[in-house]
Parts: C-alpha cells; sequence; structure tokens
C-alpha cells in the first residue's frame, strides 16, 4: 500500500498545486465503489487482504475533497460522466438490494468500471490535465496483492485483478498521450 499511499499523495498535491485537474463524478464514485467492495470482502473473510481494496476507496474520496481547493477541477458533467455515474449509482443500488458478497464485489467492479470510463476519456483527449502516478501507484497496490493471494476465490482477486487491468490501462493512455509529438506531427 506504500507505493499505492505515495501516488494517492502525489495526485492530491497535483490537485491542490492545480496540475491535474481531478473529475469530480467520477472520483466521488470511485471512492463509494470500492468501499463497497470492502465491505463486501470483509464480509466474505477476505481480511488483511482487504486493506488494498479500503485504501482504493480511501484515495480518491481525499481527491475529491482536495479537488474543492482547485477552483479549476474538472466538474462540468458531460453526457458520458452522467451517464457513467447513473449507471455506477446503479450497480451499487442493485448491490444493496442482493446483499450477496460476492454480487456486491462484481457490482462494485462494474460500478468502479463505469466510474474509470470518464477519466480514461479525458486522459486520452486532455492528458495534460492527468497524472500517471495514482494510477502506477494503484497498479503496483493491485499487482503486489495478486502475488500474495493463497487462495483464488473471485471475493480475493476479483477486485485486485481489475484495479490492475484498469489502472495499466490509464498509465499506458497518459503516458503516451502525454509525450511530445514529433515536429511537422499533426495534433
Amino acid at each position: 500500500m506504500f507505493v499505492g499511499g505515495l501516488g494517492s499523495v502525489s495526485y492530491v498535491w497535483a490537485t491542490l498545486k492545480g496540475r491535474v485537474k481531478p473529475n469530480r463524478l467520477s472520483f466521488v464514485i470511485l471512492a463509494l465503489a470500492p468501499l463497497v467492495a470492502f465491505a463486501a470482502e470483509i464480509d466474505q473473510g477476505v481480511g488483511l487482504r482487504s486493506a488494498v481494496t479500503l485504501w482504493v476507496g480511501l484515495s480518491p474520496l481525499l481527491i475529491f475533497l482536495a479537488s474543492f481547493v482547485n477552483k479549476d477541477a474538472y466538474s462540468k458533467l458531460r453526457p458520458l460522466d452522467v451517464f457513467c455515474g447513473l449507471l455506477a449509482v446503479t450497480e451499487l443500488i442493485l448491490w444493496s438490494l442482493t446483499g450477496l458478497g460476492n454480487v456486491a464485489i462484481a457490482l462494485a467492479v462494474a460500478a468502479d468500471g463505469f466510474a474509470v470510463l470518464p477519466i480514461l476519456v479525458k486522459a486520452w483527449r486532455f492528458p495534460h490535465t492527468e497524472s500517471p502516478w495514482l494510477f502506477v501507484g494503484a497498479m503496483v497496490n493491485a499487482g503486489i496483492a495478486l502475488l500474495v493471494l493463497d487462495r483464488w476465490t473471485f471475493a480475493d482477486y476479483a477486485f485486485p485483478a481489475y484495479l490492475f487491468g484498469f489502472a495499466t490501462v490509464l498509465v499506458a493512455v497518459i503516458v503516451v498521450q502525454q509525450r511530445p509529438k514529433p515536429a511537422g506531427t499533426p495534433g
């Protein structure tokens, strides 16, 4: 969790300084979904390894709160933001109706995925409003969580595997899109 913590702290700091512009709707949902998954993992007996999921929920909550200090934080709601936000909230409501641990984890992963989609689109279109370090930390934390699994049940691997996948994609998009374009290249 140390590497993820460093990534989160650097993202919060960059938000406070105005170097990144987090999508508030995405980050509040990114806080809710893992916190739901954390509760379900505890209910399913995952134990100490669920601390990674807890941190994955607390980190975006801190970023969401920091975004109110940065007057330039991205808060304009576009149709994709609203659509993904509604899907994410729907997933969380469905979980509350089922009350089943593995269903809750699956729905939390889906909700988190819907919340990440607007960040991915923003990172592609406006890469300099993002920083890869938060997602590098998430990728490392999730990779470590997967490496230390002693049992491969859905409750144990689902959220870390999803987290590793989406973080890897976001890091790649941000890094590739932020690299300088060769002279004479359009766009």
